[in-house]
C-alpha cells in the first residue's frame, strides 16, 4: 500500500479486497481490478478509461475486464467495462454497480463498497461470462496506484 492512500484503505482493508476480487473471480472468467488515484483535475470517467488501457485490461481473450477507478481525492469514481461487457450487461448493472459505491462512499465505507460491489459484478458476471475448469487469469488480482 502507497502512503498517501493510507487514509482511504488499510493494508488489511487491501487485502480483503484483493479476497474479494479472488473471490469473485472464482465464479466468472471476467477480470476484475481496481486501481486508486490520488486526485486529478480531469474527468473521472476519461481518466479511468486512460487508466483501463493503459493496464492493458482491454486485452482479455473475451473483452471482458472491469475496471474500479476511484480518484480518491475527489472522492469519485468510475466503473469501467470492456466491449464484451456491454454486449451483455443491461444499464441498471451500472447504476446498480454505482449505487453500491456510492451508498457506501457516503458514509466513508470505502472498503465495504469496493468489496459488496466487487462481489456484485462476480455474481453478474457469472451469467455470460462462466468460469470454466480451463479459465486462465489474464490480469494481476492487484490494486493499483497512481
Amino acid at each position: 500500500m502507497k502512503k498517501e492512500f493510507l487514509w482511504f484503505l488499510t493494508d488489511l482493508d487491501e487485502q480483503e479486497i484483493l479476497q474479494a476480487i479472488r473471490e469473485a473471480e472464482t465464479q466468472t472468467s471476467g477480470e476484475i481490478r481496481v486501481h486508486l488515484h490520488a486526485g486529478g483535475s480531469g474527468n473521472v470517467y476519461e481518466e479511468a478509461v486512460k487508466t483501463f488501457h493503459r493496464l492493458g485490461m482491454h486485452k482479455t481473450a473475451l473483452r471482458n475486464g472491469i475496471l474500479f477507478y476511484i480518484d480518491t481525492e475527489r472522492k469519485k469514481f468510475a466503473v469501467i467495462g470492456d466491449e464484451g461487457i456491454h454486449r451483455h450487461v443491461k444499464d441498471n448493472f451500472w447504476k446498480e454497480t454505482a449505487e453500491i459505491l456510492e451508498q457506501h462512499f457516503a458514509k466513508k465505507n470505502f472498503k465495504e463498497g469496493l468489496i459488496e460491489a466487487i462481489l456484485y459484478t462476480g455474481r453478474a458476471l457469472k451469467n455470460y461470462f462462466p468460469w470454466l475448469e480451463n479459465d486462465v487469469n489474464e490480469l494481476p488480482d492487484e490494486i493499483s496506484y497512481d
